[in-house]
């Protein structure tokens, strides 16, 4: 099955340091008058108050005004830094550097994204073969004035004639789906509205499938619990309203349904869950006219994925048996788990795989970086794939007939670059190298292994300059994740050039409840074993202290949605461990994060405060919003954003309006609220290095260095 690699390099930044001589005394405005309700809810016989559950509503205006109280508070403090705008130029001039993507075949084109530099968005270009002219097919930056519209995908027919994708406004995870023929560009039929959380699989030149909710009726349609997933047919040239229902709705309700076809486009695959992670398997043999939906996997036990197939015989992955992952082969018709045979088997790391001119690549994680080895389509191993280094490899897949495919490699130290890579002899050739200003030379990543609180051992990859003094006063960003398997490899990260060219120490710990290690790790790190994710973060910083790569004063937190909450967590449970925070977009009220939007689906992960009073007992502990009491805390920048409907703002609104309530130290705990953005993806490069910039400023003006 084919796999489009996107432009890779956004990514985390910090600023340079150096002792400042004067540093500039910033005074806070007064924190807005946040206004406690008496709203509160009985859990098991415990009344938990929620006095800022008004912030919920994004609708109203006493919300509204709250939000542009806040940010005035913020963007007064940040304008008095005396060296953001250095260091928003600096970042400027590190992204004004052409970016690429590897390139993909659909009908007689090559197609690749490129960004010039500072394009809002990347734009997708084609050319006929390797040496045709390049000519733009589709402008994202055209789709709206200030670059806030973006691509989120776009599938073509079999024969490239025909082509959809979907758009992203404002950030939202709502999209729109606008057909085109690709000779001339011109729009088929309708635009699709109100799709989410989907793919869209061609069959033929008739239509595609997609996936959709209902939208909200009521209350705000970017918060508005989305239950049930529905997969819809859509016939070109008939409107939306008369799609038809393939899958999902009342018969059979799940909360997430996704569809593709194999590349013969005989099997329709259907991969149906009602949580992030298990899933169970439909397969339709559209070769036969009326063929049924047949259940191949009826339970959400563990993860089946239909990866390629050879008449008949399907190629799936799974953890069935296997909490490191294995490839099986079975008949369709007689497609039941019982009658899988095993045609890779588990190993002691962790596998996904992908397919192309006829063969199996498999694609493990070993320590949490990458290990690539080429197999037949009967399970003999033909070659494991060198590579440039220790790091990340991804994109190997192509169609059944290509004879090259283009893979990317990157680490902490090297930019993305893309390899053009010979099925036939194994052969990689450098096809795209970045043109980043960084020199890999000057600077260093190792990973060491270090040991939590329960003595579970732990690995974390650490990145500087050659030379650094580990004296305990090294600027450090501690980035994690933690959780719904996701894994944490490594990655270049333009924005961090600014804290290694300058002595800074970027680290990233593998915790459990990722995958780096398998579905084993990722159970260790849910529901009531979720504390061992926030005490693998803490032990890591105890390890970069213990070993004066830095020290509390000069040591920053960062993560992202499950990271927001990881950060959250520790601030609440450990105020004295570090001198900055950063919770993105985080999970904070713990309570309620099922009520909203997709959240109910995060429950295999955290459990919910309705399962059983252990459950709510043990989320009411950790929660950052209820978890917070009176104390010193760090220098808090909390971010979010107005369109963020995975993760609602209000998660953010609460916990700041409560850290600013419980703040008993001098420093400045501060929201940040982005405007037309979303959970992350499609921001416009503006936004990016805007948000970056004030970050890094914000970390430094309160680590007390300067910007050389």
């Amino acid at each position: 099955m084919k796999r489009h690699t996107a432009l890779l390099g956004i990514g985390v930044l910090l600023c340079g340091y150096g002792h400042a001589q004067n540093m500039t005394t910033i005074k806070t405005l007064p924190y807005p008058q946040t206004k406690k309700g008496t709203v509160t809810d009985i859990y098991f016989g415990t009344t938990v108050a929620d006095p800022y559950r008004w912030l919920e509503d994004d609708r109203a205006d006493d919300t509204k005004a709250w939000v542009q109280e806040q940010n005035k508070v913020t963007q007064n403090y940040l304008g008095q830094i005396p060296f953001r705008e250095a260091i928003r130029e600096r970042l400027t001039k590190l992204w004004n550097y052409e970016r690429y993507g590897a390139p993909f075949n659909e009908g007689e084109y090559t197609y690749f994204y490129k960004n010039d530099g500072l394009q809002s968005q990347s734009v997708l270009w084609r050319q006929k073969g390797e040496n045709g002219k390049p000519e733009v097919f589709l402008d994202p930056n055209k789709f709206s004035a200030d670059g806030t519209t973006s691509l989120q995908g776009i599938n073509f027919t079999k024969d490239g004639s025909l082509a959809a994708y979907q758009i992203s406004e404002g950030g939202s995870d709502w999209r729109k789906v606008i057909i085109i023929k690709t000779a001339d560009k011109s729009v088929v039929g309708d635009t699709l509205i109100d799709v989410k959380f989907s793919g869209l699989a061609w069959h033929g030149n008739d239509g595609f499938y997609y996936s959709s909710y209902d939208k909200p009726k009521e209350g705000s349609q970017l918060a508005g619990l989305t239950q049930y997933h529905k997969l819809y047919y859509h016939k070109l040239g008939t409107p939306q309203s008369s799609d038809k229902l393939v899958f999902g709705g009342e018969k059979t309700p799940r909360r997430y349904i996704g569809a593709g076809l194999t590349e013969d486009e005989r099997f329709l695959i259907i991969s149906a869950s009602t949580t992030t992670t298990g899933n169970e398997l439909y397969i339709q043999d559209l070769s036969k006219s009326g063929s049924p939906i047949v259940t191949v996997v009826g339970n959400f036990d563990n993860e089946h994925n239909v990866i390629d197939n050879v008449g008949d015989k399907l190629y799936i992955l799974t953890n069935l048996n296997a909490p490191n992952n294995r490839i099986v082969t079975v008949d369709f018709n007689n497609g039941k788990p019982s009658a899988y045979k095993d045609l890779i088997p588990e190993t002691d790391n962790v596998l996904s795989a992908g397919t192309g001119g006829g063969k199996i690549f498999a694609e493990y994680l070993k320590d949490a970086t990458s290990l690539v080895q080429q197999y037949d389509m009967n399970g003999k191993l033909e070659r494991s794939i060198t590579l440039p280094s220790v790091g990340s490899a991804g994109g190997f897949g192509a169609k059944k007939h290509e004879k090259v495919l283009y893979y990317t490699f990157t680490s902490y130290v090297y930019p993305p670059s893309i390899f053009k890579y010979d099925i036939a002899t194994g052969k990689s050739t450098l096809y795209k190298k970045a043109g980043v200003d960084f020199n890999p030379d000057l600077y260093e990543s190792k990973q060491i292994f270090y040991n939590s609180k329960d003595g579970t051992r732990v690995p974390m990859i650490i990145t500087y300059k050659k030379g650094t003094v580990l004296n305990g006063k090294n600027p450090t960003l501690l980035y994690a994740y933690g959780g719904f398997n996701v894994n944490l490899t490594p990655g270049f990260s333009t924005s961090n050039i600014v804290l290694l060219e300058q002595g800074g120490i970027y680290a990233v710990p593998n915790l459990r409840g990722g995958g780096e290690y398998g579905e084993k790790w990722h159970l260790a790190g849910t529901k009531l074993n979720k504390q061992n994710v926030f005490d693998d973060f803490i032990a890591a910083a105890e390890y970069l202290i213990q070993n004066k790569y830095t020290s509390k004063d000069y040591l920053a937190i960062a993560g992202g949605s499950n990271g927001g909450l990881l950060v959250g967590a520790t601030i609440a449970q450990r105020p004295d461990l570090c001198m900055v925070a950063f919770p993105a977009v985080g999970v904070m009220d713990m309570l309620r994060y099922n009520k909203f939007t997709a959240g109910a689906g995060w429950a295999y992960d955290y459990g919910t405060a309705e399962d059983s009073k252990e459950m709510f007992e043990y989320l009411y502990k950790y929660s950052p919003v209820h978890a917070l009491k009176p104390a010193d805390y760090p220098a808090t920048l909390v971010t979010t954003a107005d369109h963020d409907d995975r993760v609602v703002p209000a998660h953010s609104f609460k916990f700041a309006a409560r850290l600013q309530e419980v703040q008993r130290g001098q420093l400045p705990v501060l929201i940040r609220i982005e405007t037309k953005a979303g959970h992350g993806a499609g921001k416009s490069t503006a936004q990016v290095i805007s948000e970056q910039a004030d970050k890094w400023s914000f970390m430094f003006q309160n680590m007390g260095l300067w910007w050389k």
